[in-house]
Protein backbone atom coordinates (compact mmCIF):
# COMPACT_ATOMS: atom_id res chain seq x y z
CA UNK A 1 0.00 0.00 0.00
CA UNK A 2 1.14 3.37 -1.24
CA UNK A 3 1.69 6.32 1.33
CA UNK A 4 -1.24 8.77 0.98
CA UNK A 5 -1.57 11.20 -1.71
CA UNK A 6 -0.48 14.68 -1.19
CA UNK A 7 -2.36 17.30 -3.07
CA UNK A 8 -0.39 20.36 -2.51
CA UNK A 9 2.48 17.93 -4.69
CA UNK A 10 -0.33 17.07 -7.17
CA UNK A 11 -0.62 13.56 -6.33
CA UNK A 12 -4.04 11.71 -6.06
CA UNK A 13 -4.96 7.75 -4.97
CA UNK A 14 -6.09 5.37 -7.36
CA UNK A 15 -7.41 1.88 -6.46
CA UNK A 16 -6.19 -0.53 -8.66
CA UNK A 17 -7.25 -4.62 -7.52
CA UNK A 18 -7.94 -3.80 -4.19
CA UNK A 19 -4.96 -1.59 -3.47
CA UNK A 20 -4.17 2.23 -3.24
CA UNK A 21 -1.83 3.66 -5.45
CA UNK A 22 -0.50 7.16 -5.57
CA UNK A 23 -0.53 8.87 -8.90
CA UNK A 24 2.96 10.73 -8.82
CA UNK A 25 3.01 13.08 -11.58
CA UNK A 26 6.60 13.49 -12.13
CA UNK A 27 8.44 15.20 -14.58
CA UNK A 28 9.58 12.01 -16.00
CA UNK A 29 6.14 10.44 -15.42
CA UNK A 30 4.58 13.30 -17.46
CA UNK A 31 7.53 13.42 -20.18
CA UNK A 32 6.89 9.39 -20.84
CA UNK A 33 2.90 10.05 -20.71
CA UNK A 34 3.58 12.58 -23.42
CA UNK A 35 5.78 10.43 -25.71
CA UNK A 36 2.57 8.20 -25.70
CA UNK A 37 0.08 10.75 -25.61
CA UNK A 38 1.08 13.77 -27.52
CA UNK A 39 0.67 16.80 -26.27
CA UNK A 40 -0.40 17.13 -22.91
CA UNK A 41 -1.68 20.76 -23.76
CA UNK A 42 -4.08 18.75 -26.17
CA UNK A 43 -4.97 15.89 -24.26
CA UNK A 44 -6.68 19.22 -21.49
CA UNK A 45 -8.23 20.56 -24.10
CA UNK A 46 -9.64 17.19 -25.41
CA UNK A 47 -10.78 16.48 -21.51
CA UNK A 48 -11.94 19.74 -21.56
CA UNK A 49 -14.64 18.60 -24.13
CA UNK A 50 -15.26 15.55 -22.80
CA UNK A 51 -13.11 13.60 -25.44
CA UNK A 52 -10.76 11.83 -23.88
CA UNK A 53 -10.97 7.72 -24.62
CA UNK A 54 -10.74 5.30 -22.29
CA UNK A 55 -6.81 4.34 -23.76
CA UNK A 56 -5.71 8.09 -22.96
CA UNK A 57 -7.26 8.10 -19.40
CA UNK A 58 -5.70 4.88 -18.51
CA UNK A 59 -2.12 5.28 -20.01
CA UNK A 60 -2.07 8.62 -18.44
CA UNK A 61 -3.08 7.32 -15.21
CA UNK A 62 -0.42 3.93 -15.69
CA UNK A 63 2.33 6.68 -16.53
CA UNK A 64 1.55 8.33 -13.34
CA UNK A 65 2.11 5.53 -11.04
CA UNK A 66 6.02 4.95 -9.21
CA UNK A 67 7.57 2.49 -11.50
CA UNK A 68 8.01 -0.02 -8.17
CA UNK A 69 4.92 -2.08 -7.15
CA UNK A 70 3.53 -0.82 -10.64
CA UNK A 71 0.39 -2.12 -12.04
CA UNK A 72 0.38 -3.72 -14.99
CA UNK A 73 -1.65 -1.59 -17.10
CA UNK A 74 -4.82 -4.07 -18.50
CA UNK A 75 -5.03 -3.66 -14.58
CA UNK A 76 -5.03 0.16 -14.43
CA UNK A 77 -7.59 -0.31 -17.20
CA UNK A 78 -9.97 -2.77 -15.53
CA UNK A 79 -9.81 -0.22 -12.49
CA UNK A 80 -10.50 2.21 -14.75
CA UNK A 81 -13.75 0.33 -15.74
CA UNK A 82 -14.76 -0.98 -12.41
CA UNK A 83 -14.48 2.95 -11.26
CA UNK A 84 -16.75 4.12 -14.35
CA UNK A 85 -15.26 6.78 -16.41
CA UNK A 86 -16.90 9.93 -14.60
CA UNK A 87 -15.11 8.58 -11.50
CA UNK A 88 -11.88 7.85 -13.09
CA UNK A 89 -11.74 11.70 -13.87
CA UNK A 90 -11.17 13.08 -10.44
CA UNK A 91 -7.89 11.36 -10.34
CA UNK A 92 -6.88 12.46 -14.43
CA UNK A 93 -8.00 15.83 -13.47
CA UNK A 94 -5.58 16.09 -10.76
CA UNK A 95 -2.94 15.01 -13.13
CA UNK A 96 -4.07 17.38 -15.58
CA UNK A 97 -4.32 20.49 -12.87
CA UNK A 98 -0.77 19.67 -11.84
CA UNK A 99 0.47 19.87 -15.97
CA UNK A 100 -1.67 23.36 -15.99
CA UNK A 101 -0.92 24.60 -12.99
CA UNK A 102 2.64 23.33 -11.64
CA UNK A 103 3.73 22.76 -8.03
CA UNK A 104 1.97 25.59 -5.92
Amino acid sequence: MSPAPNPLRGEAALVVGGVSHVLRPSFENLVLAEGELGSLFALVERAAQGALTLTEMTALLWHCLPGEGRPERVAVGQAVLRMGMVEAIGPVRAVLRQVLQGEP
